[in-house]
C-alpha cells in the first residue's frame, strides 16, 4: 500500500482550542461554578447528541432545573466565546501542506447550529478545506464509521488515499477500521513528524 496523498483533519482540539466553559463564564463567574453546571446538566453528553444532529432547544427541555435548561438553550448564541483561539502550530502545518499541493479536508463533530457561530470566530475554517463534513449537518458523528464512508464518497477518494488526524483515539480507530491511515493528535510537533514520515511534508 502506498503512502496517503490527502490529509483529513479533525477540527476541535486539533486546529481550534475548544473551551466550552467560556460560554458561561460571564454569567457564572468562576471555572468551578461553570464546571458544576456542566456536570449536573450532563452538558457534554447533550453536546455529543447535538454533534449528531439534535437541536439545543430540544436538548434543553430534558434538563430539569429551569436555570440550567435556559443555559443549555443559550449555548448557540454564546458559542463563539468558546472557540477564540486557534492551535497555530497545526494551522502552520495545514498551510505547508496546501503550499505543497497536498489536498486537505476535515471531518468534524460539530453541531449544525454552532458551526455558523464558530465560523464567525474562526472565519478561516470556511475556506481551508477541499471537502468538509460537519457531523451535525449529516445527523452522523464520529466514531460511527459511516461518516468516514460518507467523506470518501463525497471527496471521491479511496480510504487508503487518506491520513486522518483526530485527538480522540476512538475516532482514529474507526478511521483505521475502514482502511484509512490515522494518527492521534497530541501536539503539532508530533503531528509534523507523522507527516514527514509519510512524505507529506
Amino acid at each position: 500500500m502506498g503512502h496517503p496523498t490527502n490529509v483529513v483533519f479533525d477540527i476541535g482540539n486539533v486546529l481550534i482550542d475548544w473551551q466550552p466553559h467560556l460560554a458561561w463564564m460571564e454569567e457564572l463567574g468562576t471555572h468551578a461554578a461553570v464546571q458544576a453546571f456542566l456536570d449536573r446538566s450532563g452538558f457534554m453528553a447533550l453536546n455529543e447528541r447535538a454533534d449528531a444532529g439534535a437541536r439545543f432547544a430540544d436538548l434543553a427541555k430534558e434538563v430539569s432545573d429551569p436555570e440550567d435548561s435556559r443555559r443549555v438553550a443559550d449555548y448557540v448564541p454564546l458559542y463563539s466565546r468558546t472557540v477564540v483561539h486557534g492551535i497555530e502550530g497545526t494551522w502552520k502545518l495545514l498551510e505547508q501542506l496546501k503550499a505543497r499541493d497536498v489536498p486537505v479536508h476535515a471531518i468534524t463533530n460539530w453541531s449544525a447550529e454552532t458551526w455558523p457561530e464558530g465560523l464567525k470566530a474562526q472565519p478561516r475554517l470556511g475556506t481551508a478545506f477541499d471537502t468538509l463534513i460537519v457531523s451535525g449537518a449529516e445527523n452522523l458523528a464520529k466514531p460511527d464509521v459511516r461518516i468516514f464512508h460518507l467523506f470518501c464518497d463525497r471527496a471521491g477518494l479511496a480510504p487508503e488515499e487518506c491520513l486522518f488526524v483526530d485527538d480522540k483515539l476512538e475516532n482514529t480507530a474507526a478511521a483505521q477500521s475502514m482502511g484509512m491511515d490515522a494518527v492521534q493528535f497530541t501536539t503539532s510537533d508530533a503531528f509534523e513528524a507523522d507527516l514527514k514520515i509519510r512524505g507529506l511534508l
